[in-house]
């Protein structure tokens, strides 16, 4: 990032590997989506599997180009200001990926669903011209070495991460359907909002450490030899076990005031009892403790 061209070279390259991704996890995500609802139900409408099919492909696509664009921004603004740009950017990525997703989708869903009946070629068009553009970002993103590795061996973490939260998913509209549990739908985003920045900026932080301990397959004295224990993980004098430990007392100052704004917008529908705190806390530690 030193000089202007190799500062465009690695942005188009990460950009291009971005859209890759993105559009390849969207179609899966939509495909899951139909397979799951299509299980249930027992009823499948291929204009409604073709129209989230274009949906989340578009939605996809559009959400990480902007998401990309926004981040790129904030790395060469921390690089500039002397800001660690894994304490920054990681958490604005997470927070504005949902929201931004969530809106696009729903706004391009439904542009989509009501040209279902009048112009039903409309969805299968928009599905085929992100699709059509893979190509180009293929390219793009092999002609860049930083990011050519990636295209071939990053796919694992991506999908299983998409899996999981498909399986997630199943699980909240299982839970939230629920009379019992009916309150417990506000207060899933905040947990999982919670844990996942927070594990977010981890893993960035590990990931630069691991990039600045020298090339893929090499040793070093810097990075471990095996994989280490949680007691190393979270009570030696590493700098990663550091600031796993910081992290990890944000988790109950940060829940306390997401569960005190919930009850004062009088959110959720749930009474915040100690018992409820207590278990909500240790529901959250836990969380944080595992990822």
């Amino acid at each position: 990032m030193d000089t202007p061209e190799e500062l465009w070279r690695m942005i188009t390259g990460n950009m291009a590997l971005i859209q890759v991704q993105a559009t390849v996890v969207g179609f899966l995500a939509s495909i899951a989506a139909v397979v799951f609802g299509w299980i249930p139900d027992g009823h499948f409408s291929i204009g409604h599997a073709i129209l989230l099919c274009a949906s989340s492909v578009a939605t996809a696509f559009i959400a990480s180009l902007v998401l990309g664009m926004i981040m790129i921004g904030v790395i060469i603004g921390s690089r500039k200001m002397g800001i660690n740009p894994d304490n920054v950017a990681t958490p604005i990525a997470a927070s504005l990926g949902d929201l931004i997703t969530l809106a696009l989708l729903s706004g391009i869903s439904w542009g989509l669903y009501i040209e279902l009946e009048d112009k039903p070629y409309v969805n299968p068009l928009v599905f085929a011209f992100f699709v059509a553009l893979l190509p180009l970002w293929i390219i793009i993103a092999k002609k860049n070495p930083a990011t050519r590795e990636v295209l071939y061996s990053g796919w694992e973490p991506v999908i299983i991460a998409m899996a999981i939260s498909s399986v997630g998913g199943l699980i909240l509209g299982k839970t939230v359907s629920d009379p019992n549990f009916v309150g417990m739908a506000v207060f899933t985003p905040v947990i999982n909002g919670v844990g996942g920045n927070l594990v977010a900026v981890q893993a960035s932080r590990i990931s630069t450490y691991l990039h600045m301990s020298g090339m893929p397959g090499e040793t070093s004295e810097m990075a471990p030899r095996k994989c280490p224990s949680p007691c190393r993980t979270f009570f030696s004098s590493d700098v990663n076990s550091q600031s796993a430990r910081v992290l990890f007392l944000l988790v109950v100052p940060g829940h306390l005031v997401f569960l005190y704004t919930i009850s004062s917008m009088q959110g959720g529908h749930t009474t915040l009892t100690l018992i409820f705190i207590v278990f909500y806390m240790t529901a959250a530690l836990l969380q944080k403790l595992v990822v």
